[in-house]
C-alpha cells in the first residue's frame, strides 16, 4: 500500500492522507499537485510526503489525478509554511491556500449529465424540472451555471435534490485550469504571393478593394522597416484599419494567421550603463552592513528620510546578483511598487518581478513560474508581504523597506503572520542575509539591536546634505480663540501653502480620514446615523452624496432630515480628505488640487495615475490619508501640512505614541527632497506635548527611550509577547459566556497575565459581537510551550458543543 501526505486550501490544522498506486508512488515528488476527491467536491492538494503508513482513524481514499508534471513548490517553501502555521497558531492549509496564487488551485466544476436508463413520466415534472429535462435531451451535459441562467433564478439546488431522488440526473465533477497562457494573434503574408509575380496578382486581386489594399500596403511598410512577426493589433493601429478588414484578408487567403504565446508580466527597455555614485555618508553605511553581515545575519538601517537608503539597497542587490543568488524587496505598500519598479527596472533592466495582489490571477503565476525555474526575469522580485510565499530556489539577500509599517502584519485570513519576522525566518533556511531598512524603526526591532541580536548602521544626514525639514507647529485652541482659522486651515498654513504656489512649488497634505466627515448629527434631538449591522457612526461621502460604513460597506443616501425627530437641521462633524479638498478649492481656486486615498486608488493603475501626475507637477496640492506617508519621493514638495495631529495621539492603543511618532516624521519626510530646506506645519491642540515634541526635534532615540520604560511597567512588547483572540457571535449572550468561560480556563492555566474578555471600543460588525482576550507571555517563559497549553484549551472550547458557533480568531504578535 503506498500513502501520500497532503494539505488543503481549506482551514485545516493536520494534513490528510490518500492512497496511491505503485507507479504513482514513484512518480509523485514533494511539492507537487494532485487533485484529491472530499466529500462530493474535488479540491487541489499539494503533496508533503510520500510514505507508506495507512492511516489508523479512516481508510484512506484514492487521488483523483496528478496535476504537474514536477514540483511547484519547494521543499524549503514547505518547511517555511510549516513554522508560521506553528508559530503563527493557524492550519497549514491556511497557510497553503494564502500563499498559492489562486490561479494555481483548481477548482472543480459541478456537470450535471442525464442519467442514461431513467425513465421519466414527463407529467410528474414541475416546469422548472421540466425546463431542466428537456435542455439536457438537447445537449449531454449541463454546468451550474448554466442551468441558473436557463432557470434565471440563484438557488438551484433544491431542484437539482428533487431531480436527484426521482433518479433521473447524476452529477459528476470536473475540474479545470484556471490559468490560461496569453496567446498574441499575428498575420503573415500567404506564401502563394510571396515572389514577385505573386505580388502583381495579388495587386490584381486587391483592384477594387481599397481598404483592403491599404492594409496590404501597410504591412509591407512595417516588414520593410521592421524585421520582426507583426502583430493585427499593430497593423490595425497603423493602416488606420479595423480588424474586421484584416479577418476579410484571411478569408481570401491573402493573409495567413498565427498564434504565439507572449508573457504578461514582461518589461520592454534596458538597463541603463550609470554606474550609482554614492555619497560619502552611503559609503560609510554600505562598508559597515557588508561588515556586518559576516557575522550577523540580520542588520538594520536606521537612516533619516531622504537619507539614501534606496540607493545602498540598489549597490547591495548588485553585489548578489554577480553571485547569482535571488534577492526579494518587500515594501509594505503597493503604492511604493509603482515608483520602486521604475528606479530598479532603470538599473537591472529585465531582471525585475513584481508580485502582490492588484495583479491579475494569470499575471501571478507567470511571476511564480519564473521564480521557480530561478529565470532570469525574476532575479529580483519586489512585492507587498505576499511575495514572501514564492518559490525561492536560492535566496541571497531580503530587503525589507520600511519595516515599521503596520501593513506587513496581515489581519484577516489566517495565515495572520508578519511579512517582517517571517521574512527572518525565511532567510534563516536560506542562510541568506536580512536588510531592515526605515527612518522610524519599530521599537521591537530597535530593541533588537540594542541587545545586539540584529547590527545597527545609522546614516542621520541627508543626501546631498540637504538640511531636514523646519517644523512648525500651530496651536489651534489659541488659532480658534483669536478667530484665526478658516475652515479647518490656520492663517500661518494658509500664508506657507500660497507662498509655496507662488513659487511654483507643490504641497502635500495629510489627513488620516477619508470621506467628507465621519459623523452627521441632528441639531435638534443629538441623533447619528449609525450602520445597520456595525457598532459604527456612518462616515459621509459627498461627492457620491451617500453615508457609508467602513467596515463593511454598508451604506444609504444622504439623509435630508433627521430619521429619529424629522427635524431638517442637520450637521456634519469632523473632516475627512473631501472636506479638504472642497476647502482648498473655494480658498485657493487658481491650484489644481488631486487627493489620494482608498476612493481614488481602486483599480489595478489607480496609484500610478495619481502619483505620475503629481510627479509630473499637474497637481499642485495633494492631500491624503497614509498611502502618503509611506517612502514616497516628490522633488518638488516643499511643503507638507498635517491637518491634525491628535486623532492619531489618543488612539486606544499602547502603540499609539510610537505610531504616531512614525506617521508624522514619515509624512514630514516628503518635504524638500532636493537643494531647498522644506517646512513642516503641524496642527494640533496639544502642541507641548512630548510626541509632538519629538517629532519636531527629529528626536527618535528620545521617543524610543520614553517608550520603552512605559512598556517595561505595563508588560507589553519588547518585554512580553502578547497573543490576542478575538471571539465573535451573533449572539450577545451566547458568546459573553463563551468568552468567559475562556478566559477563566486561560487564567487558571497559565501563570501569565490574562486581560479580559474586553468588549473593543467597535463592538459590533457585519451583526457579529466581539469580545477580545489578551494573553501576555513574559520572555523567560518559553514560547512554544505556552502555546501548546493554549492550543489546547483552544481545542477543548472547540469541543463544548454551545461553544462550536462562536468564532475565534489567535493572532499572535498583533503588532
Amino acid at each position: 500500500m503506498f500513502f501520500v501526505e497532503v494539505v488543503l486550501p481549506l482551514s485545516l490544522t493536520k494534513t490528510l492522507t490518500y492512497r496511491v498506486s505503485e507507479a504513482e508512488f514513484y512518480f509523485i515528488k514533494k511539492g507537487m499537485r494532485v487533485a484529491v476527491p472530499i466529500k462530493s467536491k474535488i479540491y487541489t492538494a499539494l503533496v508533503l510526503d510520500v510514505h507508506e503508513n495507512a492511516p489508523t482513524l479512516y481508510e484512506a481514499k484514492e487521488i483523483h489525478q496528478i496535476l504537474d508534471e514536477k514540483p511547484i513548490a519547494t521543499e524549503t517553501q514547505i518547511k517555511h509554511w510549516l513554522w508560521i502555521a506553528n508559530y503563527y497558531m493557524c492550519g497549514i492549509g491556511d497557510v497553503y491556500r494564502g500563499a498559492f496564487p489562486s490561479g494555481l488551485l483548481l477548482e472543480s466544476e459541478t456537470i450535471i449529465s442525464h442519467k442514461i436508463d431513467a425513465i421519466v413520466n414527463q407529467n410528474e415534472l414541475t416546469d422548472e424540472e421540466f425546463l431542466i429535462y428537456e435542455a439536457l435531451q438537447q445537449q449531454s451535459s449541463l454546468k451550474v451555471q448554466e442551468i441558473i441562467s436557463i432557470l434565471n433564478k440563484k438557488n438551484i439546488f433544491p431542484i437539482l435534490q428533487k431531480l436527484m431522488a426521482k433518479d433521473i440526473i447524476v452529477l459528476e465533477e470536473e475540474i479545470k485550469e484556471n490559468y490560461k497562457p496569453k496567446l498574441i494573434r499575428y498575420v503573415k503574408l500567404h506564401s502563394k504571393y510571396e515572389s514577385d509575380s505573386g505580388l502583381n496578382e495579388l495587386l490584381e486581386v486587391l483592384k477594387n478593394a481599397n481598404k483592403q489594399k491599404e492594409i496590404v500596403l501597410a504591412y509591407f511598410q512595417i516588414t520593410a522597416s521592421e524585421k520582426k512577426p507583426i502583430t493585427v493589433k499593430k497593423l490595425v493601429e497603423a493602416s488606420n484599419s479595423t480588424s474586421a478588414v484584416v479577418k476579410a484578408l484571411i478569408e481570401k487567403e491573402i493573409f495567413e494567421e498565427y498564434y504565439l504565446q507572449h508573457n504578461r508580466v514582461a518589461f520592454e527597455g534596458r538597463a541603463s550603463e550609470k554606474q550609482l555614485l554614492l555619497s560619502a555618508a552611503q559609503e560609510t553605511a554600505f562598508a559597515e552592513i557588508k561588515n556586518i553581515f559576516l557575522e550577523k545575519e540580520v542588520c538594520l538601517l536606521h537612516g533619516v528620510t531622504s537619507s539614501g537608503k534606496t540607493e545602498i539597497y540598489i549597490k547591495l542587490i548588485e553585489e548578489y546578483l554577480k553571485t547569482g543568488r535571488q534577492v526579494l524587496y518587500l515594501l509594505p505598500e503597493i503604492a511604493l511598487t509603482t515608483q520602486l519598479v521604475s528606479r530598479l527596472r532603470l538599473h537591472f533592466g529585465d531582471k525585475v518581478a513584481v508580485f502582490h495582489s492588484k495583479y491579475s490571477n494569470n499575471e501571478r503565476v507567470e511571476v511564480w513560474k519564473q521564480t521557480l525555474e530561478n529565470s532570469d526575469k525574476a532575479q529580483i522580485v519586489i512585492g507587498a508581504r505576499s511575495a514572501l510565499f514564492l518559490p525561492f530556489n536560492d535566496l541571497g539577500l531580503l530587503i525589507v523597506d520600511e519595516e515599521h509599517e503596520q501593513t506587513f502584519k496581515q489581519t484577516d485570513p489566517a495565515p495572520r503572520y508578519h511579512a517582517r519576522d517571517s521574512a527572518i525566518v525565511l532567510a534563516n533556511l536560506h542562510s541568506a542575509k536580512v536588510l531592515l531598512g526605515s527612518a522610524t524603526p519599530s521599537i521591537e526591532t530597535y530593541f533588537n539591536t540594542q541587545i545586539e541580536k540584529f547590527g545597527l548602521v545609522t546614516i542621520t544626514e541627508r543626501y546631498n546634505n540637504v538640511r531636514m525639514p523646519e517644523v512648525l507647529l500651530v496651536d489651534l485652541k489659541d488659532k480658534h480663540f483669536r478667530k484665526r482659522m478658516t475652515g479647518h486651515f490656520s492663517d500661518l498654513l494658509i500664508e506657507e501653502i500660497a507662498e509655496a504656489l507662488s513659487l511654483g512649488e507643490q504641497v502635500i497634505l495629510f489627513q488620516n480620514r477619508r470621506g467628507y466627515s465621519p459623523i452627521i448629527e441632528c441639531l435638534t434631538c443629538g441623533h447619528v446615523p449609525h450602520c445597520q449591522q456595525c457598532d459604527v457612526s456612518l462616515t459621509f461621502h459627498k461627492h457620491k452624496n451617500q453615508l457609508r460604513c467602513h467596515y463593511c460597506g454598508y451604506s444609504i443616501a444622504k439623509p435630508t432630515h433627521c430619521h429619529s425627530c424629522s427635524s431638517i437641521d442637520l450637521t456634519t462633524k469632523g473632516f475627512g480628505t473631501e472636506q479638504i479638498e472642497q476647502e482648498l478649492v473655494s480658498l485657493f481656486p487658481k491650484a489644481k488640487t488631486g487627493r489620494m486615498d482608498q476612493d481614488t486608488t481602486r483599480g489595478k493603475f489607480g496609484f500610478e495615475k495619481i502619483i505620475d501626475t503629481f510627479k509630473n507637477r499637474e497637481i499642485d496640492i495633494l492631500v491624503g490619508t497614509q498611502m502618503l506617508a509611506k517612502g514616497l519621493d516628490f522633488d518638488n514638495v516643499s511643503l507638507v501640512g498635517i491637518m491634525n495631529a491628535d486623532n492619531m495621539l489618543h488612539h486606544p492603543d499602547f502603540r499609539a505614541f510610537e505610531r504616531s511618532f512614525q506617521m508624522m516624521t514619515q509624512v514630514a519626510g516628503r518635504a524638500g527632497r532636493s537643494e531647498k530646506q522644506g517646512k513642516v506645519v503641524i496642527q494640533t491642540y496639544n502642541p507641548n506635548h512630548n510626541t509632538i515634541q519629538q517629532v519636531t526635534n527629529n528626536n527618535y532615540l528620545g521617543m524610543y527611550k520614553e517608550q520603552l520604560y512605559d512598556r517595561q511597567i505595563y508588560k507589553y512588547p519588547p518585554y512580553f509577547r502578547i497573543i490576542k483572540l478575538t471571539l465573535k457571535h451573533r449572539d450577545f449572550d451566547k458568546l459573553k459566556e463563551g468568552s468567559m468561560w475562556m478566559y477563566k480556563v486561560l487564567s487558571q492555566n497559565l501563570n501569565m497575565p490574562v486581560l479580559g474578555p474586553e468588549e473593543p471600543a467597535i463592538n459590533r460588525i457585519r451583526n457579529e459581537y466581539i469580545r477580545t482576550i489578551l494573553i501576555k507571555i513574559p520572555q523567560n517563559l518559553p514560547l512554544a510551550g505556552t502555546k501548546k497549553t493554549i492550543q489546547k484549551m483552544l481545542n477543548s472550547f472547540e469541543a463544548v458543543p454551545q461553544y462550536r458557533t462562536i468564532k475565534l480568531a489567535v493572532n499572535v504578535d498583533f503588532y
